[in-house]
């Protein structure tokens, strides 16, 4: 029973009289487009806070348009990741342990969102 299904009606068929497949190398025209780099995804904050945390700073991202929360809970496992540290996303934001704004920047400009430097 097993062989009537390992049939290939296919297996007898050839390639020879059909057209080649598409070209490999795209147009100077297609190239400039191609290589263009993505479109920004708008603007983030980038806060340090330490008001009621018991003296603990973190670091919050916030302003995020247009993403959902698996995306975000991404942006911050990679975050967590790159930052050696802990964190979480709450109420719509990523908050990343310690004073770690450089390293969040650099990940949120890799990931095509413009962070900007908000507060102290």
């Amino acid at each position: 029973m097993a062989e009537e299904f390992s049939h290939n009606p296919f297996a007898g068929l050839s390639g020879t009289g059909l057209p080649s497949g598409p070209e490999t190398t795209m147009p100077k025209s297609d190239q400039k487009a191609h290589d263009k780099p993505r479109k920004s995804r708008g603007r983030v904050d980038i806060i340090r806070q330490k008001a009621g945390r018991g003296g603990k700073t973190v670091t919050v991202v916030k302003g995020f348009v247009g993403i959902g929360l698996p995306e975000k809970e991404r942006l911050a496992r990679a975050m967590q990741k790159a930052c050696g540290a802990g964190g979480t996303v709450k109420d719509g934001q990523i908050e990343i342990q310690g004073d770690k704004r450089e390293e969040v920047a650099r990940i949120l400009t890799e990931a095509n969102f413009r962070p900007v430097f908000a507060g102290g």
